[in-house]
């Protein structure tokens, strides 16, 4: 696989520092039953990543302590973490907001067929990744098959209510461009796919997020095979925008690694760009449990262009109209 980093420091991002911590994002393992073209992460059905209880139990301490309001859980897919569920029982005891960022097919995989039911008792917010509401879209960049179980996906959440007006079961679904592009206008977009998904299918859902895709891992080398890293590039800083650095999530979020170490955000930790420094030297939650990281610089580099390009773009979505 060709990396992307070497490339990314050509460029001088604008320096920018966090805030007020709100959001723990944390990755529960690197397993997926999917392999996308698009994911930043490299997950697929053969990696063997995954957050054991013990530092769960040490992600549940840094949630008491910091008072974290929000637990963002990703992956991989983080539902094949066996403690998923006890992480997420645990985290809404406590009455921490919980999202679960699902492939949808997962719901359909063997062992999974409680999950659905599990996620609404705990009163889960949903963000499902769905890139287009066209199959042959779907398929060419999730693999064959994977529309048509993301639909069978959808139809169970709204089953369980879900999307319906009045439930208070959030589910929002998640569109990434194909190639070089950024997305289109996120409310335009999110007509489209409600009427499409209604129309076609019943299916109803709550909000539409547009996310930029980021240079690097598995989407990065795609670019490079193809030369269409410097284009991309280019198109990411010709379509900065300064007003989106105000509400970059990476002021407000810390990324988690399954093994418990901190990174400013999910990209940076795929790129091993420690908090703080950048130079490899990590810092485990356990290191900072009582400590305050308000006014602390956010390790940047070119690749977070693709977070202020355009409309903008975070874990929920457009920064901008």
């Amino acid at each position: 696989m060709l990396e992307t980093l070497p490339l990314l420091d050509q460029r001088a991002f604008p320096a920018i520092q966090r805030t007020t911590l709100q959001t723990l994002q944390v990755n529960l393992g690197y397993r997926c039953n999917l392999q996308c073209l698009h994911c930043h992460v490299n997950a697929g059905p053969k990696r063997t990543e995954e957050m054991v209880r013990e530092t769960i139990e040490q992600v549940l301490t840094f949630i008491d302590k910091q008072s974290i309001k929000t637990l963002d859980l990703t992956g991989g897919a983080p539902e094949l973490n066996s403690d998923f569920c006890y992480l997420v029982s645990e985290a809404r005891r406590r009455g921490v907001t919980v999202i679960d960022r699902c492939n949808l097919t997962i719901l359909q995989e063997p062992g999974m067929e409680s999950l659905a039911e599990f996620l609404a008792q705990q009163q889960v917010e949903v963000v499902a990744s769905l890139p287009c509401y066209l199959e042959e879209n779907v398929d060419s960049q999730r693999g064959d098959g994977a529309f048509d179980g993301s639909i069978q996906g959808l139809l169970k959440l709204n089953g369980l209510g879900y999307g319906v007006e009045g439930s208070g079961l959030q589910l929002n679904l998640v569109y990434n461009p194909q190639g070089v592009a950024l997305p289109p206008p996120q409310d335009t977009l999110e007509t489209a796919y409600k009427t499409a998904l209604f129309e076609r299918y019943g299916i109803v859902f709550n909000q539409l997020f547009t996310i930029t895709n980021v240079p690097i891992k598995r989407f990065g080398s795609m670019l490079l095979s193809r030369g269409e890293f410097e284009p991309y590039m280019d198109l990411l800083q010709q379509s900065y925008s300064k007003d989106n650095l105000e509400s970059v999530m990476c002021r407000t979020l810390l990324s988690v690694d399954w093994q418990g170490y901190l990174y400013d955000c999910d990209f940076n930790q795929m790129l091993d760009l420690s908090l703080g420094c950048g130079d490899g030297k990590s810092i485990h939650l356990s290191q900072l449990t009582q400590a305050s990281l308000e006014g602390e610089s956010i390790v940047v580099r070119d690749h977070c262009y693709a977070c202020t390009a355009g409309q903008g773009s975070s874990c929920g979505g457009a920064l901008s109209e």
